[in-house]
């Protein structure tokens, strides 16, 4: 089976976070790579709410998600290698340095983002 990886940073999930990694699962084992809280701080400007440890365990609760590790804010093809990676999955956003046969990208569910869950509260 493919080892499929989506990068995440979990900072508000939301269904479009669902949604891709159910895309995901289809085409294997699917693995979290979630951004420490300091990468979220250089990346985002604010650390998260929640500890990486809380947005991890809220992602192996998950029904599609197999595995979690800890991963910078941009993936790069050594880090595939590193972690024995097929492919990354991603919303059509991407900025990953990913060679496109190691790349399957998906749209972005409209009208949700973590930005704009963030931005509608206040926090």
């Amino acid at each position: 089976m493919k080892r499929i990886l989506v990068d995440m940073s979990l900072t508000r999930v939301h269904h479009g976070h669902i949604r891709l990694l159910q895309k995901a699962s289809l085409l294997g084992h699917v693995i979290v790579a979630l951004s420490t809280d300091d990468e979220i701080l250089k990346a985002k400007g604010f650390l998260p709410v929640l500890s990486f440890e809380q947005r991890k365990e809220i992602a192996l609760a998950i029904r599609y998600v197999e595995e979690v590790i800890e991963c910078k804010w941009l993936i790069d093809e050594t880090y595939l290698d590193t972690h024995n990676i097929d492919l990354l999955v991603h919303g059509d956003d991407n900025v990953n340095p990913i060679p496109s046969e190691r790349l399957v990208l998906f749209p972005r569910t409209n009208g949700i983002s973590s930005s704009l869950l963030k931005n509608s509260d206040g926090n």
